[in-house]
Protein backbone atom coordinates (compact mmCIF):
# COMPACT_ATOMS: atom_id res chain seq x y z
CA UNK A 1 0.00 0.00 0.00
CA UNK A 2 1.43 3.28 -0.69
CA UNK A 3 0.83 6.76 0.69
CA UNK A 4 -2.30 7.96 -1.48
CA UNK A 5 -4.06 4.31 -0.86
CA UNK A 6 -3.13 4.64 2.70
CA UNK A 7 -5.01 8.14 2.67
CA UNK A 8 -8.04 6.80 1.05
CA UNK A 9 -8.48 3.78 2.92
CA UNK A 10 -8.80 6.35 5.99
CA UNK A 11 -10.76 8.96 4.68
CA UNK A 12 -13.71 8.73 7.59
CA UNK A 13 -10.83 8.22 10.10
CA UNK A 14 -9.18 12.16 8.98
CA UNK A 15 -12.37 13.52 8.88
CA UNK A 16 -13.26 12.68 12.45
CA UNK A 17 -9.85 13.89 13.31
CA UNK A 18 -10.61 17.61 11.57
CA UNK A 19 -14.09 17.58 13.32
CA UNK A 20 -12.35 16.59 16.51
CA UNK A 21 -9.66 19.29 16.11
CA UNK A 22 -12.06 22.09 14.46
CA UNK A 23 -14.42 21.76 17.48
CA UNK A 24 -11.85 22.89 19.99
CA UNK A 25 -12.18 26.67 20.28
CA UNK A 26 -8.54 27.99 19.97
CA UNK A 27 -9.12 31.23 19.60
CA UNK A 28 -6.33 33.43 19.67
CA UNK A 29 -7.14 36.90 19.97
CA UNK A 30 -9.36 36.60 23.27
CA UNK A 31 -7.80 35.44 26.69
CA UNK A 32 -11.14 33.57 27.58
CA UNK A 33 -9.71 31.06 25.30
CA UNK A 34 -6.58 30.76 26.72
CA UNK A 35 -6.94 26.99 28.08
CA UNK A 36 -8.06 25.83 24.48
CA UNK A 37 -5.06 27.73 22.64
CA UNK A 38 -3.22 24.97 25.31
CA UNK A 39 -5.90 22.05 24.45
CA UNK A 40 -5.02 22.66 21.06
CA UNK A 41 -1.28 22.92 21.02
CA UNK A 42 -1.36 19.90 22.51
CA UNK A 43 -3.49 18.30 20.14
CA UNK A 44 -1.03 18.94 17.10
CA UNK A 45 1.41 17.98 19.38
CA UNK A 46 0.11 14.22 19.89
CA UNK A 47 -1.03 13.72 15.99
CA UNK A 48 2.49 14.91 15.03
CA UNK A 49 3.49 11.78 17.29
CA UNK A 50 0.98 9.51 16.00
CA UNK A 51 1.94 10.31 12.39
CA UNK A 52 5.76 8.87 13.47
CA UNK A 53 7.34 12.67 13.75
CA UNK A 54 10.43 13.07 15.68
CA UNK A 55 11.60 15.83 18.11
CA UNK A 56 7.51 16.85 18.77
CA UNK A 57 8.38 20.00 21.18
CA UNK A 58 5.48 22.84 22.05
CA UNK A 59 7.33 25.80 22.43
CA UNK A 60 6.33 28.55 24.34
CA UNK A 61 6.42 32.09 23.47
CA UNK A 62 5.81 35.58 24.69
CA UNK A 63 2.17 35.07 23.40
CA UNK A 64 0.86 31.26 22.28
CA UNK A 65 3.18 28.55 21.77
CA UNK A 66 4.26 27.14 18.59
CA UNK A 67 4.65 23.50 17.49
CA UNK A 68 7.32 22.18 15.91
CA UNK A 69 8.78 18.50 14.79
CA UNK A 70 10.83 17.19 12.18
CA UNK A 71 11.93 13.83 10.04
CA UNK A 72 15.38 14.27 8.54
CA UNK A 73 16.58 10.86 7.48
CA UNK A 74 16.16 11.29 3.60
CA UNK A 75 20.14 12.08 3.04
CA UNK A 76 20.70 14.26 0.44
CA UNK A 77 17.06 15.60 -0.63
CA UNK A 78 15.84 18.67 -0.09
CA UNK A 79 14.29 19.86 3.13
CA UNK A 80 11.06 22.04 3.66
CA UNK A 81 9.80 23.74 6.18
CA UNK A 82 6.16 23.26 6.45
CA UNK A 83 3.97 26.01 8.17
CA UNK A 84 0.25 26.09 9.50
CA UNK A 85 -1.39 27.62 12.38
CA UNK A 86 -3.91 25.60 14.68
CA UNK A 87 -5.62 29.45 16.40
CA UNK A 88 -8.73 30.66 14.73
CA UNK A 89 -10.60 33.69 14.61
CA UNK A 90 -13.62 34.94 17.50
CA UNK A 91 -16.88 32.81 16.35
CA UNK A 92 -19.05 36.18 16.57
CA UNK A 93 -21.48 37.01 15.63
CA UNK A 94 -23.06 34.12 16.81
CA UNK A 95 -26.63 34.49 15.88
CA UNK A 96 -25.83 34.38 12.46
CA UNK A 97 -24.46 30.94 12.14
CA UNK A 98 -26.68 28.29 11.04
CA UNK A 99 -25.05 25.55 13.60
CA UNK A 100 -22.91 26.27 16.56
CA UNK A 101 -19.43 27.52 15.41
CA UNK A 102 -17.37 24.89 17.74
CA UNK A 103 -19.94 22.05 16.76
CA UNK A 104 -18.69 21.03 13.76
CA UNK A 105 -21.35 19.92 11.13
CA UNK A 106 -21.33 18.20 7.33
CA UNK A 107 -23.78 19.78 5.38
CA UNK A 108 -23.67 19.10 1.16
CA UNK A 109 -20.54 17.65 1.57
CA UNK A 110 -18.67 20.93 3.37
CA UNK A 111 -17.70 20.66 6.77
CA UNK A 112 -18.94 24.20 8.73
CA UNK A 113 -17.02 24.99 11.81
CA UNK A 114 -14.78 28.06 13.17
CA UNK A 115 -11.42 27.77 11.67
CA UNK A 116 -11.57 24.28 9.46
CA UNK A 117 -10.75 25.98 6.33
CA UNK A 118 -8.20 28.43 8.29
CA UNK A 119 -6.65 26.78 8.59
CA UNK A 120 -6.88 23.41 10.45
CA UNK A 121 -8.35 21.62 7.57
CA UNK A 122 -5.55 22.83 5.21
CA UNK A 123 -3.01 22.81 8.42
CA UNK A 124 -4.40 18.70 9.05
CA UNK A 125 -3.17 17.76 5.61
CA UNK A 126 0.27 17.69 5.94
CA UNK A 127 0.73 15.97 9.19
CA UNK A 128 -1.47 13.36 7.69
CA UNK A 129 0.81 13.40 4.51
CA UNK A 130 3.88 12.58 6.71
CA UNK A 131 1.87 9.73 8.66
CA UNK A 132 0.75 8.17 5.11
CA UNK A 133 4.61 7.92 3.97
CA UNK A 134 5.76 6.73 7.80
CA UNK A 135 3.19 3.84 7.83
CA UNK A 136 3.54 2.55 4.78
CA UNK A 137 7.04 3.40 3.38
CA UNK A 138 9.12 3.87 6.72
CA UNK A 139 10.27 7.37 5.50
CA UNK A 140 9.51 10.16 3.94
CA UNK A 141 10.91 10.93 0.59
CA UNK A 142 12.46 14.69 1.75
CA UNK A 143 13.61 16.26 4.90
CA UNK A 144 10.73 17.65 6.88
CA UNK A 145 10.35 20.39 9.67
CA UNK A 146 7.15 21.49 10.77
CA UNK A 147 6.26 24.99 12.35
CA UNK A 148 2.56 25.37 13.38
CA UNK A 149 1.61 28.43 15.26
CA UNK A 150 -1.07 29.82 17.15
CA UNK A 151 -1.31 33.22 16.74
CA UNK A 152 -1.61 33.81 12.82
CA UNK A 153 -5.08 35.62 13.45
CA UNK A 154 -2.89 38.01 15.73
CA UNK A 155 -0.66 38.77 12.54
CA UNK A 156 1.71 36.24 14.19
CA UNK A 157 2.72 38.15 16.66
CA UNK A 158 5.46 36.26 18.43
CA UNK A 159 6.47 34.11 15.28
CA UNK A 160 9.60 35.89 13.90
CA UNK A 161 11.64 36.23 17.39
CA UNK A 162 10.73 32.81 17.56
CA UNK A 163 11.85 31.61 14.12
CA UNK A 164 14.81 34.16 14.33
CA UNK A 165 16.20 32.34 17.88
CA UNK A 166 16.05 29.09 16.55
CA UNK A 167 17.24 30.01 12.79
CA UNK A 168 19.94 26.82 12.44
CA UNK A 169 16.80 24.47 13.63
CA UNK A 170 14.47 25.60 11.45
CA UNK A 171 16.69 26.42 8.26
CA UNK A 172 15.42 24.46 4.88
CA UNK A 173 15.48 24.85 1.28
CA UNK A 174 12.10 26.54 0.99
CA UNK A 175 8.80 26.65 2.93
CA UNK A 176 5.75 25.14 1.93
CA UNK A 177 2.58 26.84 3.77
CA UNK A 178 -0.62 24.83 3.94
CA UNK A 179 -2.10 28.39 4.78
CA UNK A 180 -3.00 30.68 2.50
CA UNK A 181 -6.24 29.62 0.29
CA UNK A 182 -6.80 29.46 -3.51
CA UNK A 183 -8.45 32.52 -4.99
CA UNK A 184 -11.62 30.41 -6.34
CA UNK A 185 -13.16 26.65 -6.06
CA UNK A 186 -13.29 26.31 -9.97
CA UNK A 187 -9.58 27.52 -10.75
CA UNK A 188 -6.81 25.61 -9.35
CA UNK A 189 -4.16 28.57 -7.93
CA UNK A 190 -1.23 29.79 -6.29
CA UNK A 191 -0.77 33.10 -4.37
CA UNK A 192 2.68 34.68 -5.15
CA UNK A 193 1.91 37.72 -3.63
CA UNK A 194 0.31 39.20 -0.40
CA UNK A 195 -0.10 42.95 0.92
CA UNK A 196 0.76 44.07 4.35
CA UNK A 197 -1.26 44.98 7.45
CA UNK A 198 -0.98 48.14 9.83
CA UNK A 199 -3.54 48.80 12.29
CA UNK A 200 -4.81 51.32 15.04
CA UNK A 201 -7.51 51.88 17.14
CA UNK A 202 -8.66 55.27 18.53
CA UNK A 203 -11.16 56.70 20.42
CA UNK A 204 -12.43 60.82 21.69
CA UNK A 205 -14.26 61.63 24.86
CA UNK A 206 -16.07 64.74 25.45
CA UNK A 207 -17.74 65.07 28.66
CA UNK A 208 -16.13 63.33 31.79
CA UNK A 209 -19.68 60.82 31.57
CA UNK A 210 -23.03 60.01 29.56
CA UNK A 211 -25.21 63.36 29.73
CA UNK A 212 -28.92 63.69 28.99
CA UNK A 213 -29.17 65.25 25.52
CA UNK A 214 -32.11 67.49 26.14
CA UNK A 215 -30.34 69.41 29.18
CA UNK A 216 -27.31 69.46 27.43
CA UNK A 217 -27.59 69.17 23.85
CA UNK A 218 -26.37 71.81 21.98
CA UNK A 219 -23.67 72.75 24.22
CA UNK A 220 -21.21 70.40 24.24
CA UNK A 221 -18.91 67.69 21.82
CA UNK A 222 -21.24 64.49 21.04
CA UNK A 223 -18.36 62.06 20.58
CA UNK A 224 -20.50 60.12 17.97
CA UNK A 225 -20.49 63.18 15.81
CA UNK A 226 -16.87 63.22 16.34
CA UNK A 227 -16.20 60.24 15.38
CA UNK A 228 -18.54 60.13 12.57
CA UNK A 229 -16.57 63.58 11.56
CA UNK A 230 -13.15 62.28 12.24
CA UNK A 231 -13.75 59.04 10.08
CA UNK A 232 -15.45 60.70 7.00
CA UNK A 233 -12.04 62.76 6.59
CA UNK A 234 -9.95 59.47 5.88
CA UNK A 235 -11.38 59.52 2.15
CA UNK A 236 -12.32 62.06 -0.27
CA UNK A 237 -15.01 61.99 -2.71
CA UNK A 238 -12.94 59.84 -5.35
CA UNK A 239 -12.43 57.25 -2.94
CA UNK A 240 -8.71 58.06 -2.39
CA UNK A 241 -6.69 57.63 1.36
CA UNK A 242 -7.09 61.24 2.06
CA UNK A 243 -4.21 60.91 4.86
CA UNK A 244 -1.52 63.16 3.78
CA UNK A 245 2.05 60.52 2.86
CA UNK A 246 -0.07 57.45 3.02
CA UNK A 247 0.63 56.79 -0.94
CA UNK A 248 4.16 58.44 -1.17
CA UNK A 249 6.05 55.21 -0.92
CA UNK A 250 4.07 52.74 -2.32
CA UNK A 251 5.79 51.60 -5.67
CA UNK A 252 4.12 51.63 -8.85
CA UNK A 253 2.22 48.72 -10.68
CA UNK A 254 3.72 47.92 -13.49
CA UNK A 255 2.78 47.08 -16.84
CA UNK A 256 3.42 43.48 -16.86
CA UNK A 257 1.73 43.00 -13.59
CA UNK A 258 -1.31 44.76 -14.78
CA UNK A 259 -1.65 42.75 -17.96
CA UNK A 260 -0.85 39.40 -16.09
CA UNK A 261 -4.04 40.32 -13.48
CA UNK A 262 -6.47 41.72 -16.09
CA UNK A 263 -5.88 38.54 -18.09
CA UNK A 264 -7.43 36.48 -15.30
CA UNK A 265 -10.79 34.92 -15.72
CA UNK A 266 -13.41 37.37 -13.55
CA UNK A 267 -16.45 38.79 -13.96
CA UNK A 268 -16.70 41.71 -11.43
CA UNK A 269 -20.47 40.91 -12.07
CA UNK A 270 -20.47 38.11 -10.33
CA UNK A 271 -18.39 38.80 -8.07
CA UNK A 272 -20.37 40.93 -6.72
CA UNK A 273 -23.71 38.89 -7.20
CA UNK A 274 -21.62 36.45 -4.89
CA UNK A 275 -20.86 38.77 -1.89
CA UNK A 276 -24.74 40.00 -2.34
CA UNK A 277 -23.08 43.89 -2.79
CA UNK A 278 -25.44 45.96 -4.75
CA UNK A 279 -22.27 47.82 -6.65
CA UNK A 280 -18.38 47.95 -6.53
CA UNK A 281 -16.68 51.14 -4.75
CA UNK A 282 -13.08 51.93 -4.56
CA UNK A 283 -10.06 54.23 -5.90
CA UNK A 284 -10.68 55.50 -9.16
CA UNK A 285 -8.31 54.60 -12.02
CA UNK A 286 -8.23 50.78 -10.88
CA UNK A 287 -10.02 47.79 -11.62
CA UNK A 288 -11.29 46.16 -9.08
CA UNK A 289 -8.84 43.41 -8.43
CA UNK A 290 -6.25 46.09 -8.56
CA UNK A 291 -7.66 47.57 -5.78
CA UNK A 292 -8.32 44.24 -3.81
CA UNK A 293 -4.42 43.07 -4.77
CA UNK A 294 -2.19 45.53 -5.43
CA UNK A 295 -3.39 48.99 -4.45
CA UNK A 296 -3.05 49.92 -0.34
CA UNK A 297 -6.24 50.61 1.47
CA UNK A 298 -7.79 51.81 4.72
CA UNK A 299 -10.15 50.31 5.85
CA UNK A 300 -12.97 50.97 8.86
CA UNK A 301 -12.88 47.31 10.82
CA UNK A 302 -16.00 48.63 14.06
CA UNK A 303 -17.16 51.05 15.51
CA UNK A 304 -18.67 52.20 18.41
CA UNK A 305 -20.30 54.55 20.88
CA UNK A 306 -23.55 55.75 22.81
CA UNK A 307 -26.77 53.40 23.16
CA UNK A 308 -27.69 50.52 20.93
CA UNK A 309 -30.38 48.84 22.91
CA UNK A 310 -34.23 48.48 21.93
CA UNK A 311 -36.43 51.67 21.71
CA UNK A 312 -34.50 55.22 22.61
CA UNK A 313 -31.98 56.83 25.09
CA UNK A 314 -31.97 60.28 25.35
CA UNK A 315 -28.21 60.51 26.04
CA UNK A 316 -25.01 62.26 24.53
CA UNK A 317 -22.16 59.79 24.74
CA UNK A 318 -19.31 60.71 26.61
CA UNK A 319 -16.93 58.07 24.37
CA UNK A 320 -16.80 56.65 20.70
CA UNK A 321 -14.42 54.82 19.38
CA UNK A 322 -13.29 52.85 15.60
CA UNK A 323 -10.77 50.34 14.72
CA UNK A 324 -9.11 50.82 11.91
CA UNK A 325 -6.35 48.57 9.48
CA UNK A 326 -4.57 48.90 6.49
CA UNK A 327 -3.59 46.49 3.78
CA UNK A 328 0.06 48.06 2.38
CA UNK A 329 1.97 47.39 -0.86
CA UNK A 330 5.80 46.75 -1.55
CA UNK A 331 7.58 50.41 -0.03
CA UNK A 332 5.16 51.11 2.96
CA UNK A 333 6.09 50.21 6.25
CA UNK A 334 3.71 49.26 9.11
CA UNK A 335 4.91 51.84 11.80
CA UNK A 336 4.86 54.82 8.96
CA UNK A 337 1.60 53.95 7.66
CA UNK A 338 0.38 54.21 11.46
CA UNK A 339 1.96 57.76 12.32
CA UNK A 340 0.86 59.08 8.74
CA UNK A 341 -2.61 58.12 10.21
CA UNK A 342 -2.16 58.94 13.90
CA UNK A 343 -1.10 62.56 12.18
CA UNK A 344 -4.16 62.57 10.33
CA UNK A 345 -6.76 62.19 12.91
CA UNK A 346 -4.98 64.78 15.54
CA UNK A 347 -4.97 67.17 12.48
CA UNK A 348 -9.35 66.29 12.23
CA UNK A 349 -10.37 66.16 15.83
CA UNK A 350 -12.86 68.37 16.11
CA UNK A 351 -12.91 71.10 19.52
CA UNK A 352 -14.53 69.60 22.37
CA UNK A 353 -13.58 66.30 22.34
CA UNK A 354 -9.75 64.63 23.22
CA UNK A 355 -8.61 61.83 21.48
CA UNK A 356 -6.30 58.74 22.23
CA UNK A 357 -4.83 56.55 19.30
CA UNK A 358 -3.69 52.89 19.90
CA UNK A 359 -1.46 51.53 17.38
CA UNK A 360 -1.73 47.81 16.73
CA UNK A 361 0.54 45.37 18.09
CA UNK A 362 2.30 44.03 15.10
CA UNK A 363 2.61 45.12 10.96
CA UNK A 364 3.78 43.38 8.27
CA UNK A 365 5.23 44.27 4.89
CA UNK A 366 4.18 43.05 1.46
CA UNK A 367 5.15 39.82 0.19
CA UNK A 368 5.85 38.45 -2.96
CA UNK A 369 7.86 35.30 -3.74
CA UNK A 370 10.18 35.15 -6.63
CA UNK A 371 8.06 34.14 -10.40
CA UNK A 372 11.27 31.38 -11.03
CA UNK A 373 11.74 29.61 -7.73
CA UNK A 374 11.32 25.92 -8.29
CA UNK A 375 9.02 24.76 -5.75
CA UNK A 376 6.05 27.48 -7.68
CA UNK A 377 6.96 25.78 -10.16
CA UNK A 378 6.68 22.11 -8.95
CA UNK A 379 3.36 23.21 -7.30
CA UNK A 380 2.04 23.87 -11.04
CA UNK A 381 2.84 20.75 -12.28
CA UNK A 382 1.19 19.20 -9.11
CA UNK A 383 -1.89 21.02 -9.56
CA UNK A 384 -2.32 20.54 -13.21
CA UNK A 385 -2.26 16.49 -12.35
CA UNK A 386 -4.97 17.15 -9.75
CA UNK A 387 -7.46 19.17 -11.40
CA UNK A 388 -6.35 18.00 -14.71
CA UNK A 389 -5.75 21.73 -16.38
CA UNK A 390 -3.55 24.64 -15.26
CA UNK A 391 -2.97 26.98 -12.13
CA UNK A 392 -3.48 30.11 -12.36
CA UNK A 393 -1.23 32.75 -10.37
CA UNK A 394 -2.85 35.05 -7.96
CA UNK A 395 -2.20 37.89 -5.56
CA UNK A 396 -3.89 37.91 -1.93
CA UNK A 397 -5.02 41.26 -1.02
CA UNK A 398 -4.86 39.81 2.77
CA UNK A 399 -1.90 39.97 4.75
CA UNK A 400 0.31 36.51 5.48
CA UNK A 401 3.03 37.52 7.98
CA UNK A 402 5.16 34.07 7.63
CA UNK A 403 6.80 34.90 4.06
CA UNK A 404 8.73 38.27 5.43
CA UNK A 405 9.29 36.36 8.53
CA UNK A 406 10.81 33.26 6.95
CA UNK A 407 12.66 35.24 4.37
CA UNK A 408 14.70 37.33 6.55
CA UNK A 409 15.22 35.20 9.82
CA UNK A 410 16.10 31.58 7.48
CA UNK A 411 16.11 32.81 3.89
CA UNK A 412 13.94 30.96 2.52
CA UNK A 413 11.10 31.70 0.40
CA UNK A 414 7.32 30.48 0.72
CA UNK A 415 5.29 28.58 -1.55
CA UNK A 416 1.54 28.48 -0.90
CA UNK A 417 0.04 25.68 -0.89
CA UNK A 418 -3.15 25.67 0.74
CA UNK A 419 -6.60 24.10 -0.56
CA UNK A 420 -9.17 26.17 1.21
CA UNK A 421 -10.64 28.41 -1.35
CA UNK A 422 -11.48 32.43 -1.55
CA UNK A 423 -15.47 31.70 -0.56
CA UNK A 424 -15.40 29.67 2.06
CA UNK A 425 -16.46 32.45 4.65
CA UNK A 426 -13.44 32.24 7.05
CA UNK A 427 -13.61 35.50 9.37
CA UNK A 428 -16.82 35.25 8.92
CA UNK A 429 -19.98 33.15 10.22
CA UNK A 430 -20.53 29.79 8.92
CA UNK A 431 -17.24 28.88 7.39
CA UNK A 432 -16.78 26.13 5.89
CA UNK A 433 -14.27 23.51 4.38
CA UNK A 434 -15.00 21.51 1.13
CA UNK A 435 -14.81 17.70 1.56
CA UNK A 436 -13.55 17.05 -1.69
CA UNK A 437 -10.82 19.69 -1.01
CA UNK A 438 -9.42 17.54 1.91
CA UNK A 439 -9.19 14.68 -0.35
CA UNK A 440 -7.20 17.03 -3.58
CA UNK A 441 -5.09 17.96 -0.68
CA UNK A 442 -3.90 15.48 0.55
CA UNK A 443 -3.53 13.80 -3.32
CA UNK A 444 -1.47 16.97 -3.87
CA UNK A 445 1.10 17.21 -0.76
CA UNK A 446 1.83 13.33 -1.32
CA UNK A 447 2.53 13.88 -5.04
CA UNK A 448 4.11 16.66 -4.19
CA UNK A 449 6.69 15.28 -1.77
CA UNK A 450 7.42 12.19 -4.07
CA UNK A 451 8.39 14.69 -7.00
CA UNK A 452 10.27 16.67 -4.42
CA UNK A 453 11.95 13.64 -3.54
CA UNK A 454 13.34 12.99 -6.75
CA UNK A 455 15.61 15.82 -6.66
CA UNK A 456 18.79 16.17 -5.16
CA UNK A 457 19.21 19.26 -2.50
CA UNK A 458 21.54 20.58 -4.95
CA UNK A 459 20.04 20.10 -8.03
CA UNK A 460 17.64 21.76 -6.31
CA UNK A 461 19.53 24.78 -5.00
CA UNK A 462 21.00 25.15 -8.61
CA UNK A 463 17.19 25.63 -9.63
CA UNK A 464 16.70 28.59 -7.20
Amino acid sequence: MGALEYVEARRAEILDELIAFASIPSVSTDPAYAKHIAEAAEWVAERMRRAGLEHVTINPTEGHPVVTADWLHAKGAPTILVYGHYDVQPPDPLDKWQSPPFQPQVRNHRLYARGVSDDKGPMLIPIKTAEAFLKTAGKLPINLKLVIEGEEERGSAHLGAFVAANAERLRADFVLSADGAMWRPDEPSITVANRGLAALEFTVTGAGKDLHSGRHGGGVANALHAIATLVASLHDDKNRIAVAGFYDKAKPISNSVRQAVAALPFSEEKYLQSIGAPAGVGEEGYTLLERQWLRPTLELNGMWGGYQGPGTKTVIPTTAGAKITCRLVPGQEPDEIVALVSDHLRKHCPTGVTLDIAPGDHGSIAYAIPDDHPGLALAERVLQEVYGKPSIRVRMGATIPIGLIFREAIGAETVFFSFSTADEDYHAPNEFFRLQRLDDGLKAWIRYWELLGERSADEFLRAS
